[in-house]
């Protein structure tokens, strides 16, 4: 994994700007520690910042290769997991300097032009010049675990992993419209696809990819899902998955430096942490190292809800006593928790998921010591129906994002004067724009026409806030983690699969419980859906109930330029109370609503935000 960025302009020289050059390259320092890299000449700028994985000493970027009288250039972050089969299907014709994905791709495109995309497994965003074209080409994986922002501006095209870097460009400005403050308070710390809260960058979609050349930009999908009908029976079904699954896990250990698993003991990061330790004994390996993430005293504190219904512990060591892994627990002070939470808004560029990405960021420091590969669980619940929304009728019909809700609520924190639309009408069409958009077919069941909808919605929306999150919170200390639940060819078939296999036995993840039976303990693969482990400790709450008074305090805090002050003022008194559900999700309650108003200040603050 790496950080890329680039700036191309035909008709002016943009090499010169070496100052702008310098402080872009800056911002990736961090997702790539180990090397870095750029390419100019006078119309184009490709910089490169390296965290090395694979084939540490061939796969130094930018990558360069002159074939004929042609000369492409390309900037690359991510993973190829088919990198040795496409590789054969070149070695004909070409002649490999190393073993690393870089060079696949870049002679993937050389070979097959644009539509080399169409033959990639894995997580990726890529730029590729082409000289003698003078052309750019550039794409995004199909499930969107690695970030691509760009800005066109006038005669100006600028991309790169994170929004910092491109704000860095004179040609970007920090301006944030009334939606864009409509976005982090109503649809945050969730984001529409494609949009940013900045009125000059863009997100490039997943399954995506473009051109940029003297003739302007240009931008298409190269791959969606597609309804079609399901004829595997469900023996079938399950086999299907387990293979899947259990190919995606053993492309994804492949690295020429430290990995590890996530595990939580939860299905999907036991199943993960199960096949890998299969394949490290089979391979002769050294034994899998597992890291799981708790709060200190979270063992006095913790509130047992319908979300969260249990803690990890007993499960945990269970799982590590079946695969027989070398665990580590990470335990956090909650005090550093919340202090983390401006760390986390640097890392993301925007407010996030409060103390479930702060934590996370501390998490994935620690495990930086002794790492830099992780195999995580992220994505299974929104592809297999694992979250409550799924299973809850009154929620599933409800004619709204499900892990939302609190519009009005919500709306009543922006300030009057931003406030110029039906704040309703904005969110729902949003998802009417979404559900709109889910391919059916004509012999689907009602239910299974609003499965398909939901299912889009996630994949959309939700799944996006977080791999977002993963990728900024393990990237800000140079750590790869990679989620095989997100392997498109997993993302297509369970798109297909009926609901009442799916969701066989009336259980969440029914049919991928079903599909690891008996090769996981029983008691994991009956445990009830538990997300990710947040502080239940006063402790925090009470450190961000601070954080929030000071800004209160200050008369030149920032968020006061967006948000009702009466009304925020009452939010912190009351601790959040009013929001009877989650604020996004199934984890941001009330010290989670403070630490997202925090955050919303501490990032204008940061960022230098213009509200226009």
């Amino acid at each position: 994994m790496c950080g890329i960025a680039g700036w191309l302009n035909y008709y002016e020289n943009v090499s010169r700007n070496e100052r702008v050059i310098e402080k872009m390259w800056d911002t990736l320092r961090r997702r790539g520690p180990d090397s870095s890299g750029k390419y100019t000449e006078e119309n184009v700028c490709l910089l490169h910042r390296r965290l090395a994985v694979v084939d540490l000493k061939n796969g130094n970027q930018p990558m360069i290769k002159t074939v004929g009288d042609k000369k492409y250039i390309i900037v690359y972050n991510g993973e190829l997991y088919n990198t040795n089969r496409i590789r054969e299907a070149l070695e004909e014709n070409y002649e490999f300097d190393g073993h690393s994905d870089t060079e696949v791709i870049l002679y993937s495109y050389i070979e097959w032009g644009e539509r080399c995309v169409e033959r990639f497994n894995g997580i990726y965003a890529f730029a590729i010049y082409d000289k003698a074209e003078k052309k750019l080409f550039f794409a995004r994986d199909r499930a969107g675990v690695k970030p691509f922002f760009y800005n066109i501006s006038g005669r100006d095209f600028v991309f790169g992993s994170e929004i910092k870097t491109l704000l860095e460009n004179p040609c970007v400005s920090r301006d944030v419209s009334r939606e864009g403050v409509a976005e982090v308070f109503l649809i945050g710390p969730g984001r529409t696809p494609g949009a940013t809260a900045f009125c000059d960058v863009e997100e490039l979609c997943p399954g995506w990819c473009g051109t940029f050349t003297e003739s302007g930009l240009s931008v298409w999908q190269y791959w969606k899902l597609e309804a079609r009908e399901h004829t595997d029976s469900f023996d079938e079904t399950c086999d299907k998955i387990r293979f899947l699954l259990e190919d995606s896990i053993s492309r994804q250990l492949v690295s020429d430096v430290p990995l590890c698993c996530f595990l939580s003991g939860g299905l999907d990061s036991s199943i993960i942490s199960s096949v890998a330790a299969r394949r490290f004994r089979e391979e002769g390996r050294e034994k899998l190292v597992t890291y799981s993430v708790d709060y200190v005293d979270n063992d006095k504190y913790f509130q047992a809800n319908s979300f969260q219904p249990n803690r990890d512990d007993y499960f945990i060591d269970l799982m590590v006593n079946d695969i027989n892994s070398d665990h580590r627990k990470v335990i956090l002070d909650n005090k550093s928790v919340a202090n983390a939470l401006d760390d986390a808004v640097l890392a993301r560029d925007l407010p996030g998921m409060a103390d479930v990405d702060s934590s996370l960021l501390l998490f994935c420091r620690a495990v930086k010591h002794t790492h830099t590969v992780v195999l995580s669980g992220e994505c299974s619940d929104e592809i297999f129906g694992g979250y409550p929304w799924y299973h809850n009728p009154e929620v599933l019909n409800r004619d709204d994002f499900p892990w939302g809700g609190n519009t009005e609520l919500k709306a009543k924190l922006i300030s009057s004067e931003l406030l110029t639309f039906n704040p309703s009408d904005f969110v729902r069409q949003k998802y009417l724009d979404t559900i709109n958009s889910a391919p059916k077919l004509s012999s689907d069941s009602a239910v299974d026409r609003r499965i398909r909808e939901m299912y889009i919605l996630n994949i959309n929306w939700f799944m996006q806030t977080l791999l977002d999150r993963k990728d900024r919170m393990s990237m800000y200390s140079g750590l790869e983690v990679r989620v095989p639940f997100c392997d498109h060819r997993i993302l297509e078939y369970a798109y297909n699969i009926p609901w009442e296999v799916k969701s066989c036995g009336g259980r969440e993840k029914g049919m991928l419980r079903r599909a690891f039976s008996g090769i996981l303990p029983d008691e994991i693969t009956e445990r009830k859906k538990s997300p990710y482990p947040k502080t239940h400790n006063p402790v925090y709450m009470n450190a961000v109930s601070e954080k929030m008074r000071n800004v209160l305090k200050n008369p030149a805090s920032p968020i006061f330029e967006i948000a009702d002050r009466k009304n925020l003022e009452s939010l912190v008194e009351s601790g959040g109370s009013e929001f009877k559900v989650p604020w996004y999700g199934q984890l941001m309650d009330g010290p989670q609503i403070l630490a997202y108003m925090y955050m919303i200040n501490s990032w204008m603050q940061e960022y230098k935000v213009n509200i226009v």
